[in-house]
Formats: C-alpha cells, structure tokens, sequence
C-alpha cells in the first residue's frame, strides 16, 4: 500500500530499464532490502503493475517514471522528477539497454545512435548526476549492467559489443577513482540471461542463447551480492567465466572468428557479404 507522506523515507534507488527482465528483479531485491524504489523505463503500465507489486509486499514507496532513455533528454528529465532527492540516490543500477543484430552496413543509423545512445551516454550521465550526493553522505552504490560480449569484439553485433565494452572498461575507472569515498561501482557482466532481450535482437537462436542460458534470478543473485560487497566486476556463471577470460589467452582474430560463430553469424544472414 503508499506509503504514508509522514513515515521517514527508506533508502533511495533508481533503477532504469527496470519494466521486466534483470531490471524488475534488481528493483524486487531493493524493495526487500528496503529501499524506496524508482522504476525507470518506457512502458508505464508495466512500470506502475510492478510498483504496485513492492508498494503491497514491502512496504516502500515506489515510483515510476516512463522515459525513453534513447532520448538526449532523458537525464535531465529523470532530474526534473527528482529534484533535490537526486542527491539522495543511494543505490543506482544502469540496467537499461538494447542490441541490435545484422551486418553493420544494413543497420538503421537511427536506431544505431539510440543503441549508442542508451547503452553508453546515459548510463554516463546518470552515474554523473547521482555521483555528487553520494561524494557528499561518502556512501553510496551503482551497478551498472555490461555482457560478456565486452571481452571480444562481435561481428554481426558490432555497436552493441563496442558498447558493452565501453561500460565495462568505464565501471572498472569509476570504481578506481572513487575508492576511499565510501562509494563502490561494480560492473555485472553477464552471459545469454532469459530476458526479451534475445527476441529483440534476434539472437534467440544463435549457438550462445541455445547452450547456457541462466534465469533472471540466478543473474541478479550474483550481481546483487557482488554489489553489496563491493566488487567491482562480476561474471556470474562458471562458463561465461571462462568464456570471458579465455579470450585474453587466445589471438584477436580468432577471438573475432569464434564470437561470429557463437553469435550466429549475424552479419552474413543479410546476404551482403560484409566481413
């Protein structure tokens, strides 16, 4: 049920791409630690149904925001909502992300610069906004949400690796340069997680989504803890953590040919011969 505006608010966390998936368990966990939630994503009705969810089994205040976080705009937009509890943010998962599949030169330009857009540019600028209050209370803790498709480059996938790269070579700096303020970043890496994240990029079929699938609850298990005791990277799963670190013994071309593989062989279903 709401909460009642004269009961002492619980700790604060934002959660973006929060509507289904690894975002909705991320925010299910917060609320039974007992946070206040803000669930970040598109889609209203799915954002309102889970906070009516953690508002009844939890007791927390939960709140939605339904922005398009492809938008430049989205930030400042998450900031006008917030006013001055930004810099009360004590939790912040960057969760929100999408890919796309296909040889890059048939790829929509738009849809490529949102693809960039979400997965890298806003994940910055919130780490950004919500930073100076967590310097300033020296507590606080962001998640931001990478793949193991940071460890190797992905043809057929190409931007969204690239991007998942970026998030985790960024993480791994954050947490460097805020080590001794009472502030941790970890970087959750996971492999195929059963989400629609596979049926948007089309990638349900593809070698890597048919042998080591993991369930939401396991994925966010792992990332959960690793984020309350600090760690600045998880890879969470066994194989995946092979799979990644076997790619810094191997030579990058074959790294490159093995990732095509497993992936699908995406930039050859177009028929373009780009490779």
């Amino acid at each position: 049920m709401p909460i009642d505006p004269a009961t002492p608010s619980h700790p604060l966390a934002v959660v973006t791409g929060a509507s289904t998936g690894i975002g909705a368990e991320f925010a299910r966990r917060l609320a039974a630690d007992g946070h206040d939630v803000v669930l970040v994503a598109r889609s209203y009705s799915r954002l309102e149904r889970l906070a009516a969810e953690l508002r009844q089994q939890h007791g927390v205040r939960a709140e939605v925001l339904a922005v398009d976080l492809t938008l430049p705009s989205a930030v400042q937009r998450i900031a006008d909502a917030l006013g001055p509890r930004l810099d009360e943010v004590a939790v912040l998962i960057n969760n929100a992300g999408f890919g796309l599949s296909g040889a890059f030169i048939t790829q929509s330009e738009r849809e490529l610069v949102e693809l960039m857009q979400l997965n890298m540019t806003t994940l910055v600028q919130l780490c950004r906004r919500v930073l100076p209050g967590m310097q300033s209370r020296r507590a606080g803790k962001i998640l931001n949400v990478s793949s193991t498709a940071a460890f190797q480059p992905g043809p057929g996938f190409a931007v969204y690796c690239a991007t998942k790269s970026f998030v985790l070579s960024f993480s791994e700096a954050l947490a460097h340069e805020v080590r001794g303020m009472g502030i941790t970043v970890t970087c959750l890496a996971p492999g195929p997680v059963e989400t629609e994240f596979a049926s948007r990029a089309t990638m349900h079929e593809s070698p890597l989504f048919r042998w080591g699938k993991m369930s939401v609850g396991q994925c966010v298990n792992a990332g959960y803890r690793a984020m309350q005791s600090g760690r600045r990277l998880k890879i969470p799963g066994l194989f995946n953590h092979m799979l990644a670190f076997g790619t810094r013994l191997s030579p990058r071309h074959l790294t490159t040919v093995l990732a095509s593989w497993m992936l699908g062989r995406r930039w050859r279903t177009t028929g373009t011969g780009v490779g």
